[in-house]
C-alpha cells in the first residue's frame, strides 16, 4: 500500500489504471515536515557505510555536508577497512560533529542477530553476498534496527537541515524509476510498451543538452519506487525487522540479485505496511533529479541553473554513484569544485553545501 495525503493509504491497484498508466497524481505531502514542535522520535544521527579502504573525495563530500548542514548532533561512518591516509580522511578528522567509526562485520551485526534470535545468520549472509552494494543493505539496515538514526548513501549531498525529518518513527522516500521489480518480472505486452515508451523518453532526455527540464513532462507518468539512499528510523522499528528477517528468509539466489535486498524488499514491505505506519517522501526531497537523468548533475552548461533543478522542498541530492557517474568521480576534488562550479551542477551543489570548501 501507498499512503495518501491522509494518512490513509492507495492500493496498488489504484496506482496501475486498465492500461497500466500510472496515476499522475501528486506525490503526498507530509505534515512532519511542518510540525516542527512534534517530539522527535528518530535520534538526531545520521549514518554512513563504506567498504573499503580507498575513499573519494566525491563520497566525503556526503559526510562533510551532513555535518555541516543537517544540523544533526552526530554524523558516523562506518567504516570496514583501515581508511587510507589522505586528505578526504583529515578532512573528515577534522570536521565537528564526524565520528569515524571502524567496524567489524561479524560485531556489527551482532545485536541485530540478538534481537531477532537469528544468531549469526546475518554475518553469514553478509559474507555470501557478492558486491559491496549488497552488503551494504545488510549492514545499514542492521545499523538503523539497533541504533536508530537516518542512514545516507554516499553518492548525497546535503543542502538543508535534516532535523524536520525525525518528528515520526521512520521514514524513507521514493524516486520516480522506469523500471520497478513489477514491471521487470511482467510478460503482459501492454504494461511492457509503456514502460518501453517511458524508457526511450527518459533515455532522449539524458543525452539532450538541459534534458532534464524536458524530463519533468514525463516524469509524472514514472512509478514512484521505494529508494534506501535516505531514511531513518527509531532503534527497533518493525519495518527494519522484518526488512532483515525477509532478508534472511528469502531464497539464496533471489538474496544475491541487485536491489533484491534493497529497493525491492523495501518496496514490498512498504505496500505491506499498516495505515500511518511508515512515512513515504515524494521524489523531490531527496531525488530531484531521477537515474540517469542525474547524468546532467555532471553536464557542463554554460550557467549552473540550480533554483530551476531543484525543487523547493529538496533537503539532500542523491546523485546516483552507480548511474553513469564514475568516469566523474576520480576528478572530483575540492579544487576541482571550485574551477568548475559556475559550469556543472554538481560541483555548484558542493560550493552550496560546503561554502567554505
Amino acid at each position: 500500500m501507498r499512503h495518501n495525503k491522509s494518512g490513509g493509504q492507495t492500493s496498488l491497484s489504484r496506482l496501475v489504471h486498465p492500461l497500466f498508466i500510472i496515476d499522475p497524481a501528486p506525490h503526498p505531502v507530509l505534515t512532519p515536515l511542518n510540525n516542527p514542535s512534534t517530539a522527535m522520535t528518530i535520534p538526531a544521527t545520521a549514518h554512513f557505510c563504506w567498504i573499503g579502504p580507498d575513499l573519494p573525495w566525491a563520497y566525503g563530500f556526503a559526510v562533510l555536508s551532513c555535518a555541516r548542514q543537517g544540523g544533526l548532533a552526530r554524523v558516523i561512518l562506518h567504516h570496514t577497512d583501515d581508511l587510507a591516509p589522505t586528505p578526504v580522511l583529515a578532512a573528515l578528522r577534522a570536521a565537528p560533529g564526524v565520528e569515524l567509526r571502524r567496524i567489524a562485520p561479524a560485531a556489527a551485526l551482532a545485536p541485530a542477530e540478538s534481537a531477532l534470535n537469528r544468531p549469526g545468520a546475518l554475518t553469514a549472509l553478509y559474507q555470501r553476498m557478492p558486491s559491496p552494494a549488497i552488503k551494504s543493505d545488510i549492514l545499514r539496515t542492521a545499523i538503523l534496527f539497533t541504533e536508530g538514526g537516518l542512514y545516507l548513501d554516499t553518492d548525497t549531498l546535503t543542502l538543508a537541515p535534516l532535523t524536520p525529518l525525525l518528528h515520526t518513527a521512520q521514514f524513507i522516500g521514493t524516486e520516480s524509476i522506469i523500471w520497478p521489480h513489477f514491471v521487470r518480472v511482467s510478460r503482459n505486452p501492454l504494461l511492457l510498451a509503456r514502460y518501453g515508451a517511458l524508457d526511450l523518453a527518459r533515455k532522449a532526455c539524458r543525452l539532450l543538452p538541459q534534458g532534464w527540464r524536458a524530463f519533468r513532462l514525463v516524469e509524472r507518468f514514472c512509478f514512484p519506487g521505494i529508494n534506501g539512499a535516505v531514511m531513518g528510523a527509531a532503534p527497533g522499528t518493525a519495518l527494519f525487522a522484518r526488512a532483515l528477517t525477509a532478508m534472511l528468509d528469502m531464497p539464496p539466489l533471489r538474496q544475491s540479485e541487485p536491489n533484491a535486498l534493497g529497493p525491492d524488499l523495501l518496496q514490498t514491505l512498504t505496500e505491506q505496511a499498516a495505515p500511518g505506519e511508515i512515512t513515504i517522501h515524494p521524489p523531490a526531497l531527496f531525488y530531484p533529479l531521477p537515474p540517469e537523468i542525474s547524468q546532467h548533475w555532471f553536464r557542463p552548461t554554460r550557467r549552473v541553473r540550480l533554483a530551476a533543478m531543484l525543487p523547493p522542498k529538496t533537503r539532500l541530492v542523491h546523485w546516483y554513484a552507480s548511474v553513469r557517474s564514475k568516469p566523474y568521480v576520480a576528478e572530483i576534488t575540492p579544487a576541482f569544485v571550485r574551477a568548475h562550479a559556475a559550469t556543472q551542477p554538481y560541483s555548484a551543489l558542493v560550493l552550496r553545501a560546503l561554502p567554505d570548501l
